[in-house]
């Protein structure tokens, strides 16, 4: 029996649980859960915002542990290996996207914590595909964010094939905008980060960000006219996106990872004229997870994480809804 913390319907605190997870697949591994993030998605999965939790439900898709068991096909991971699970837990291996690399883009990928239980657990099975190993140098503990949160703004990068010489910037500095901040100015681009107070300001710098807009700053955001590359927004609010789009260079892009499930309000002429893109992306590809954490080491990016431990988890998920958590929260099991 695998023993866990589960949402027994919407908006409600979690409950211990113990659930049989059946026979190991012959193409799955078992891993033994060390320590596990808890990313905005898992509270959206919680409270059913976006119509798809069934109950029991146990979050956690930013899983960092060991391998504990493997299946009798299973030839890429071996018993005790470092190994971090994400939002994909097992993908169809025959699609187009699949063939091509591009398994984040399954169309039937098996979600982590949709239709099935997460890592807010002792122990969790998953395709051993979908599994990546930790290389030496991150520790267990900060490493489960980037798993979601980290790959998530790391992806872009690599998508869309930003330059080091970019001029990028960054709306949201917190669970995703930190991580964020961090990447691109490893990646040797010149950093922005929106924000509306002074502790976010200096937060921001120490960061990675070159320079801060105030985003209620009209002569600022004004001045900043035609002057980004590309911007990530990592907010789930409405803002004045036509604002953005205006400060994005010739072929600029507004790329959204954050959710926001408000309709956007774009003026079509502000693409038109000068050519400028908008576009959204999930977390990324097994592939590109390992190149992150490979990155993540060769430059010393490290989610900023608080660290509760896994019996406590209503107390952590109550202060990540009060925003109160700098900047990730994690579970230890």
């Amino acid at each position: 029996m695998i023993k866990a913390y589960a949402a027994f319907e919407a908006k409600q605190a979690l409950q211990s649980f113990e659930y049989d997870p059946g026979v190991l697949g012959e193409h799955q591994v078992e891993i033994e859960v060390a320590y596990c993030g808890i990313c905005h998605s898992d509270i959206s999965m919680i409270d059913n915002d976006w119509g798809m939790s069934t109950y029991p439900l146990v979050p956690g898709h930013e899983v960092a542990g060991m391998v504990s068991r493997i299946g009798s096909k299973v030839t890429s991971l071996k018993i005790g290996d470092r190994v971090g699970l994400g939002w994909h837990s097992g993908y169809c291996n025959h699609c187009t996207a699949c063939n091509t690399g591009d398994h984040n883009l399954c169309a039937t990928a098996e979600q982590t914590i949709v239709g099935r239980h997460g890592g807010f657990a002792n122990r969790v099975y998953a395709d051993a595909n979908s599994v990546v190993k930790i290389p030496d140098g991150i520790d267990l503990e900060i490493v489960g964010p980037l798993f979601c949160g980290g790959v998530t703004v790391f992806n872009p990068l690599v998508q869309f094939d930003v330059r080091p010489t970019d001029k990028v910037a960054v709306i949201g500095i917190g669970g995703l905008g930190h991580m964020a901040l961090q990447f691109m100015n490893a990646w040797g681009c010149q950093v922005t980060a929106f924000t509306t107070s002074d502790a976010k300001r200096k937060e921001a710098l120490d960061l990675g960000a070159h320079q801060t807009l105030n985003s209620r700053d009209a002569a600022a955001l004004g001045a900043a006219a035609g002057r980004f590359d590309l911007i990530i927004s990592t907010v789930n609010v409405k803002l004045d996106w036509h604002l953005y789009l205006g400060m994005l260079a010739p072929k600029g892009r507004l790329h959204f990872v954050g959710a926001t499930l408000e309709p956007l309000d774009l003026n079509v002429f502000d693409l038109i004229m000068q050519q400028r893109s908008v576009s959204g992306s999930p977390v990324g590809d097994p592939l590109t997870i390992a190149r992150m954490l490979e990155f993540a080491v060769l430059h010393n990016v490290k989610p900023v994480i608080e660290i509760f431990d896994m019996a406590d988890v209503n107390k952590a998920i109550a202060k990540l809804k009060a925003g109160d958590v700098y900047y990730r929260a994690v579970l230890k099991a």
